[in-house]
């Protein structure tokens, strides 16, 4: 769509907004772009971009901005993330520090904090789904009907649910209908375990069969809640410093509605999952990022080869994106890496 010396002066303009967040004119381009045009022609191409719908002028000022086309194109064709070895070990061994063994809970939290201080603006990770087996299971007699379910998952994680029953259990009947489980069950999820239960609760005791269905019941809400997928955010705070995205009170209400109802994010992280690499979604273009101003980038992470979850990092549109992106890349593949050896 657009010649070389429109592309030139395109990314020279991009270039100098991101670094100096002031409208760019023509006597800036003529002295970064490295081409040797008048003002006028110069101002001609402008013209022509503006028409294109890839710059914009603000009223106060003679100079140019990119739109949210513009950093498309920019970001899709014009960006060379350049791959410094030496850059990238830094960043690398940064990041590795920071993610110190620990389980895999606390590695998505620190993930979540590394993006926040890398880049210095918001870190979001989508948490992995979390097993929906359990390992094994024990009750524990609270009061006359009153019954503690204990689950342990197959990564140690343990649900507790209280279970209401009819009659009064022993302790040594509790014992029994444990076992019972674990022998047969251990492993397997609780929705495979009431499928498989539903013809063969009748050939058990009345008394036992009621218990089952009661801990089946329970044990499937617990991990139901246990799989349900939540988005971690380290930074917000530092959103409040970027000038593009806090001088506006409307627009700074619209950014903590994003962070505080989380839905819209969930959307997003679990769109660019099922994408590989690095994601960019750029607001005004895409319906997924509500606030023009506003940019998320993604990267999926992965465990033993499977996705599964996203992490990226929230900040303005006019972000340093050769610095944010190999940021995003790197911990996504740290993280996958220290996940997997969980």
């Amino acid at each position: 769509m657009l010649d070389q010396r429109a592309q030139t002066l395109l990314k020279t303009l991009i270039e100098r907004y991101i670094e100096d967040g002031q409208p760019v004119g023509s006597r800036t381009l003529s002295r970064y772009s490295g081409l040797d045009l008048s003002s006028a022609t110069i101002r001609n191409v402008m013209a022509d971009l503006e028409a294109l719908g890839f710059v914009s002028s603000p009223h106060t000022s003679a100079g140019r901005v990119p739109t949210p086309r513009a950093y498309r194109l920019f970001v899709d064709t014009m960006l060379s993330v350049r791959p410094l070895e030496e850059a990238a070990n830094q960043l690398a061994s940064h990041v590795q520090a920071r993610l110190q063994p620990a389980g895999p809970q606390q590695l998505v939290a620190s993930a979540a904090q590394v993006l926040s201080n890398l880049s210095q603006f918001a870190g979001v990770v989508l948490t992995p789904r979390r097993s929906q087996i359990f390992r094994q299971i024990e009750f524990l007699r609270l009061s006359d009907k009153r019954v503690l379910l204990i689950i342990v998952t197959p990564d140690g994680d343990v649900q507790n649910r209280i279970i209401l029953t009819e009659k009064d259990y022993s302790p040594a009947q509790l014992v029994e209908a444990a076992n019972y489980l674990n022998a047969h069950f251990g492993g397997q999820s609780f929705d495979d375990v009431r499928a498989y239960l539903r013809g063969e609760l009748d050939a058990l005791r009345s008394d036992m069969s009621a218990l089952m269905q009661a801990a089946v019941q329970a044990g499937s809400d617990a991990m139901a809640d246990n799989t349900r997928e939540s988005v971690l955010i380290s930074g917000e705070r530092n959103l409040m410093g970027v000038e593009d995205l806090s001088s506006n009170m409307e627009r700074l209400r619209r950014l903590f509605d994003v962070f505080e109802s989380k839905t819209g994010l969930l959307q997003l992280l679990d769109v660019s999952s099922r994408a590989q690499g690095v994601q960019i979604f750029i607001g005004g273009e895409s319906s997924l990022v509500p606030i023009e101003e506003m940019t998320v980038v993604t990267a999926p992470y992965e465990v033993d080869g499977e996705v599964v979850g996203t992490l990226g990092v929230i900040g303005p549109t006019r972000m340093a994106y050769e610095r944010v992106i190999p940021i995003v890349d790197i911990t996504a593949k740290l993280l996958s890496n220290a996940l997997s050896q969980h």
